[in-house]
């Protein structure tokens, strides 16, 4: 039995995220601006069924969702999203530190 991706891979480097980039440094300021602990709600435009909104409790546990799903469509390996993931919140926590005063 042999396993294909539920996407068609993409024509870009798997190393590193930048999807996970990206998301991993949007959440980390939300983190910085509320608290890492904030519900929130997401909902897919794009995903056609009675399930397309997710609720979350944390910024983090989002982040680490991108990763996954990255992974699951075959799009990444993980250390590509790992690696990603932590660039991401690094680069939000120098922003913030250089422009906003954090909260924690």
């Amino acid at each position: 039995m042999t396993w294909t991706p539920q996407n068609t891979t993409p024509p870009y480097a798997d190393y590193t995220s930048g999807a996970n980039n990206l998301t991993a440094s949007m959440t980390r300021v939300l983190e910085h601006l509320f608290g890492d602990k904030t519900e929130f709600h997401v909902t897919s435009a794009t995903i056609a069924t009675p399930r397309n909104d997710k609720t979350y409790q944390r910024f983090s546990d989002m982040a680490q969702d991108v990763v996954d799903v990255r992974i699951y469509q075959g799009i990444h390996f993980r250390s590509a999203d790992e690696v990603a993931r932590r660039q991401g919140k690094r680069s939000a926590d120098w922003a913030v530190s250089h422009v906003l005063r954090p909260i924690n």
